[in-house]
């Protein structure tokens, strides 16, 4: 009896299923004709005020930078070398290896108009793009932007640095 009932329990779950439904399902072509829609269409507009997930803190990261500190720099360093290097050069002078292979210079970070741009000047640089340098917002998010633009600050810094403006160097050299 027990035997039976057991049989039972588990034909019963495959009488439900018809070969046709499960290998054949229903489904809308891209783009095709959609009966279910009012407009009849299959693709649907996004509803009005519809956000994406993350999009207003990646919104609200693009207005205000993050305090800087050694890591945030240390970030900036590695995203420059990977990022800017290339056409900017190490040292931010625009002499990177694209340009030694015939590319268009680009401005160098050390002159006194980008020295004296506000830090957002350089950032939306990076992300709009300028000239011919395109733009990296689809490639760099914007705390890596940030970090980029700290970092930038730091080279410019370095190039005029004198062994007066950090007296501690002096006891660290041979």
């Amino acid at each position: 009896m027990i035997g039976r009932a057991l049989v039972c329990l588990l034909v019963l779950p495959l009488a439900a299923c018809d070969d046709h439904s499960m290998t054949q399902q229903n489904r809308y072509e891209t783009y095709g004709p959609a009966g279910l829609f009012p407009d009849g269409a299959e693709a649907q507009p996004l509803p009005a005020g519809v956000v994406a997930q993350g999009d207003l803190d990646r919104a609200s990261q693009t207005v205000k930078p993050p305090t800087v500190d050694a890591q945030l720099l240390a970030r900036g360093h590695e995203r420059y070398d990977i990022f800017c290097a290339p056409c900017h050069g190490l040292s931010g002078s625009g002499d990177g290896i694209i340009v030694q292979r015939g590319f268009p210079a680009p401005p160098s970070y050390h002159t006194a108009r980008l020295r004296t741009a506000p830090a957002q000047h350089i950032f939306d640089v990076i992300t709009d793009g300028y000239g011919v340098m395109y733009s990296y917002a689809s490639r760099v998010e914007p705390r890596d932007r940030w970090a980029i633009v700290a970092y930038v600050r730091a080279l410019q810094e370095s190039q005029g640095a004198k062994l007066a403006d950090v007296p501690d160097v002096r006891s660290k050299l041979p």
